[in-house]
This record gives structure tokens, C-alpha cells and sequence, in this order.
């Protein structure tokens, strides 16, 4: 879907009032942490970072279809073969509403949402990373197994400091330029 090309919610300014609006309250962050689109242009993802913009999309739809599901699900509660026929309108209601409202434009906020979120979960992951690290080094000193070779963890913890790739391409740090895009090859 998003693929495709820019919809109309991507060419106009509608593209910057969705950072600032309902996407980020329910997050304890401020706006300072969140990135803006690298390009207005689709990016070709990987199959694992496509696989988390879904994941965003459908949290988003299921947040604006949530008084449907809920009412779904009181009715489903406590029954198994009668859900098709005692909650039919409900089940109606609630595939309406989701069908209303993962719309193209939807999955290309979602994926807005997923391009403004890469530090957060780019610091994520490095902490669970450096903890993990931590547990292992704590577990080799109480069990008195031999150290890690010391450029095994030199090169984990350089990883660490990579940018995350999109588009094929890993985001440039402030310190790179261009010229020097050649050099170690």
C-alpha cells in the first residue's frame, strides 16, 4: 500500500499535524525524541521493519475501532458457539469500522509514525544489548569461566553504535561526510 506512491495526506502539510496530534500522547517521551521522514518518498524496508510498521498500523487502527472491540468482546465473553449468531451485529459493527479505517492513508501515518520512532528504539535495543553484555560478563566472573576475547566485545559494542538501515542505506552520523564515504573498502 504505502508503496504505491505519496497519497494526498503525504504531498500536503497533513503529514506534520500527525506528528504533533494524537500519535505521541500516549507516549511518556517528549516530541524532541522523535525523528521526522527521511524522505516523502516510500522507502523500500526490510521484511522485519514492514513487519513492525503493521504492527504500529493495526495498534492504530485497533485504537480507533477500540469502543467496537470492546463491545464485541463483552458480547463473545463466556460463549463459543453461539458468538456468529448472538453477536453478528456487533461483529458487523466491529469489521466495519476496522475496514473504515485502514485506509492507505492510515498505513502511511503508521509508517510516519515508525520513521519518527527509530531513536527510541534504536536506544531500546542498545540497552537491552549493554545489559545483556553486563548478565554475561557477571556469568563468566561467578561461574569463573574464562573472559571473552576482548575484540569479540569491542566489535558487539561498535555495532551497538550503528545507525539502524533504511532503505538499504544506514543513516549517515554528523560526523561523516561524503568524501569520506570511500575509505576502509
Amino acid at each position: 500500500m504505502a508503496a504505491q506512491g505519496p497519497s494526498s495526506s503525504q504531498t500536503s502539510n497533513g503529514g506534520a499535524e500527525t506528528r504533533g496530534g494524537s500519535a505521541g500522547q500516549g507516549q511518556g517521551q517528549g516530541q524532541a525524541e522523535r525523528l521526522p521522514m527521511p524522505s516523502r518518498n516510500p522507502l523500500p524496508l526490510s521484511a522485519s521493519q514492514e513487519a513492525q510498521v503493521r504492527e504500529v498500523f493495526n495498534a492504530r487502527v485497533r485504537k480507533l475501532c477500540a469502543d467496537e472491540i470492546k463491545a464485541f468482546a463483552d458480547c463473545a465473553r463466556n460463549r463459543t458457539f453461539s458468538i456468529p449468531f448472538a453477536c453478528r451485529r456487533l461483529s458487523t459493527a466491529m469489521n466495519g469500522c476496522m475496514a473504515a479505517h485502514a485506509t492507505p492513508e492510515e498505513h502511511d501515518r503508521a509508517r510516519e509514525d515508525w520513521f519518527a520512532t527509530r531513536l527510541e528504539r534504536a536506544r531500546e535495543r542498545e540497552r537491552r544489548e549493554r545489559r545483556r553484555l553486563e548478565q554475561e560478563r557477571f556469568h563468566r566472573e561467578w561461574w569463573g569461566l574464562p573472559e571473552r576475547d576482548p575484540d569479540e566485545v569491542r566489535r558487539e559494542l561498535e555495532k551497538l553504535g550503528r545507525a539502524e538501515r533504511v532503505g538499504g542505506v544506514r543513516r549517515r552520523n554528523a560526523g561523516e561526510d561524503v568524501a569520506g564515504k570511500g575509505e576502509g573498502r
